[in-house]
């Protein structure tokens, strides 16, 4: 099951946040938990967690990109074991 990476809400009053770091790749086997993204708010630096277990199968937004909360970064292949 294809599993979809959205830009998180970390804050109350967060629109949006950029793409600081991909800690991981397309490809990469993710556990849910592990981190996979550092994002950039406009008050702190903070680690996105998988929130499935699987594989990275696809990025979609890049590093640098500012993105709205709630649209999709990325996407994990879910439910393979992993």
């Amino acid at each position: 099951m294809r599993v979809a990476v959205e830009m998180p809400k970390f804050a109350a009053d967060a629109v949006d946040g950029r793409i600081n770091a991909w800690l991981k790749a397309e490809g990469d086997a993710v556990s849910r938990g592990e981190g996979i993204a550092e994002i950039e708010t406009d008050k702190a630096l903070l680690e996105l967690e998988a929130m499935a277990s699987g594989v990275l199968v696809e990025i979609v937004r890049q590093v640098d990109e500012e993105v709205p909360v709630g649209e999709v970064i990325a996407y994990i292949e879910a439910g393979d074991g992993h």
